[in-house]
C-alpha cells in the first residue's frame, strides 16, 4: 500500500481523507506540481518549486512550506515508496496545495486560510520502445480552457475533456488552438521543427511554462541547436518536418501523425533523435548525482 503525506502526517493512501468542505473539493481552489525523480533524486526541483510558487502567487495563496521543508517531505515520500518503484527507483511525485476548509461554502476567500497539503508518488513507467520508431498520433482541437493557463491549477476538467476527445479519435494527445495559433497540448507543451530549427510557442498566460519545455531549450542552446520561441500557426503544422510534445513524465515524444495525416515521412525525425539523447544524458546525470 503506498504511503502519502497529508497535512503533516505520513499514512497509508487508503487512510488519507480530506474534509468535504475543502475548497479544492468544492471549487477546485488549489494548485499542483508533478516532479519526476530518477534513482530517488528529484529532477529540477528548484524549477518545479519556483513554478509552484508562481502558481500560488497567481491564486493569491501563501506558500505553506519553505523550499527546504518541501524537499524533506518529497524525499520522505519517495523513500517510503521505494519498494514499489522497482530496481531503478524512478518515481513521479504529485503535490497539491488547496486553500483548505472553511465553515461554509462561500466564493470569497476565508479570512485566515489554512492550506491543505497532499503528496503522493507513483512508479514511472518505462518509455515505450516503439515510440522511437512509430511516434504517436495527435489531433488539433479548439482551446476551451480558461485564460490563466500559466497557473498550474487543479481545475483540469477542460483538459480532461480535450484529452478524452483525442483518445476517442484514437490519438494520444490534443494540440490546442486559440485564435489560429497552437498553444500547447492538453497535458504537454508543443515543439515544431522546420529546416532544422526547433520552434515552440512563447511563454504567456495562455500556456503553462513547462519544466521539460525549458530544459529542451536549455539543451538546444548548450549544444548549438538552432531554436526559436515564436507563434506557430495551426494551418502550418502539416508543413512541419517534425512535431514533439513534452511533459515531465512523458519526456519528449515525437508526433508522427496529426489529424490522420503523416508528419514528415511519418517517422520520428533526426532532430528529435538528437534531442532525446541529450535529454537522456541529462537524466542519467541526475540519477548519478551529477546534476539536479
Amino acid at each position: 500500500m503506498p504511503t502519502v503525506y497529508l497535512n503533516g502526517h505520513y499514512l497509508p493512501a487508503e487512510q488519507a481523507c480530506v474534509s468535504v468542505m475543502d475548497r479544492g473539493f468544492l471549487f477546485g481552489d488549489g494548485v499542483y506540481e508533478v516532479i519526476p525523480a530518477y534513482g530517488g533524486r528529484l529532477f529540477r526541483l528548484a524549477h518545479h518549486l519556483q513554478r509552484l510558487q508562481n502558481s500560488l502567487d497567481g491564486i493569491r495563496l501563501g506558500n505553506p512550506l519553505s523550499d527546504h521543508a518541501w524537499q524533506e517531505i518529497l524525499d520522505e515520500v519517495l523513500k517510503r515508496n521505494r519498494d514499489r518503484a522497482g530496481s531503478d527507483n524512478d518515481q513521479s511525485v504529485y503535490l497539491q496545495v488547496t486553500r483548505g476548509s472553511a465553515a461554509k461554502r462561500d466564493h470569497l476567500f476565508p479570512e485566515e486560510p489554512v492550506p491543505a497539503v497532499f503528496v503522493f508518488s507513483n512508479p514511472i513507467a518505462k518509455p515505450d520502445p516503439q515510440l522511437a520508431t512509430r511516434g504517436i498520433s495527435a489531433i488539433t482541437l479548439d482551446d476551451i480552457r480558461w485564460q490563466y493557463c500559466n497557473i498550474k491549477a487543479i481545475t483540469l476538467l477542460p483538459n480532461v475533456l480535450l484529452r478524452q476527445q483525442a483518445a476517442d479519435h484514437g490519438a494520444a494527445e490534443a494540440l490546442l488552438v486559440r485564435n489560429g495559433k497552437v498553444i500547447e497540448g492538453s497535458a504537454s507543451n508543443v515543439f515544431v521543427v522546420r529546416e532544422g530549427v526547433i520552434m515552440t510557442p512563447p511563454r504567456g498566460e495562455q500556456m503553462l511554462p513547462g519544466i521539460t519545455r525549458d530544459l529542451v531549450l536549455e539543451l538546444a542552446e548548450r549544444h548549438a541547436l538552432p531554436y526559436d520561441e515564436t507563434d506557430i500557426e495551426a494551418d502550418s503544422l502539416h508543413q512541419a518536418d517534425e512535431i514533439w510534445v513534452t511533459s515531465s513524465t512523458r519526456e519528449i515524444v515525437p508526433v508522427t501523425k496529426l489529424n490522420d495525416l503523416a508528419i514528415g515521412d511519418g517517422r520520428p525525425g533526426p532532430v528529435w533523435k538528437s534531442m532525446i539523447e541529450l535529454y537522456r544524458d541529462y537524466k542519467e546525470a541526475v540519477r548519478n548525482g551529477i546534476r539536479s
